[in-house]
C-alpha cells in the first residue's frame, strides 16, 4: 500500500524542478551582484562624468536655440511666435528621432555573464 501523505512523482518531480528553478535564479542575481560590486566605481565615476557632460551640453543647447529664435526673427523676418514654433518643431522631430533610436538601442541583454549563464541553464534544463 501507498502512504497517503507522501508526495506522488509528478509532485516530486515538480518540486524539483521549481528548487532547481529557484537555485539557478539565485545564481544569476549573485553573479549580478558580483559584476555590479567590480564595476560600482568605475559606474559611479562615469555616471557622474556623464551628468556634468549633459549638463554643459544642455547649456550650450539652449544658447544655440536661442541664437537660432534671434537668427530666425531678425533674418527671416518671422514674428517671435513663429519663430518659437519652428524651434518647438524642430525640438519635437528631433526628441523624435532620438527617442526612437535610444529605445531600439536600449533592446538586448545588459549582463553577458547573466545572459551566458541562463542560456546554460536552459539548455540543461531542456537536456539540448
Amino acid at each position: 500500500m501507498t502512504d497517503p501523505i507522501s508526495p506522488g512523482p509528478a509532485r516530486v518531480a515538480a518540486g524539483r524542478v521549481g528548487a532547481l528553478m529557484a537555485s539557478v535564479m539565485d545564481l544569476h542575481v549573485r553573479i549580478a551582484l558580483q559584476e555590479l560590486n567590480r564595476e560600482k566605481r568605475r559606474l559611479i565615476s562615469g555616471a557622474l562624468l556623464l551628468s556634468g557632460g549633459l549638463a554643459l551640453i544642455l547649456l550650450a543647447l539652449i544658447g544655440a536655440e536661442l541664437a537660432l529664435l534671434l537668427g530666425l526673427h531678425q533674418l527671416q523676418g518671422l514674428s517671435w511666435i513663429h519663430a518659437s514654433l519652428v524651434v518647438a518643431a524642430l525640438n519635437l522631430v528631433l526628441a523624435g528621432i532620438f527617442l526612437r533610436v535610444g529605445g531600439h538601442l536600449l533592446k538586448g541583454p545588459y549582463l553577458p555573464e547573466t545572459t551566458a549563464g541562463l542560456s546554460k541553464s536552459t539548455r540543461a534544463i531542456l537536456g539540448r
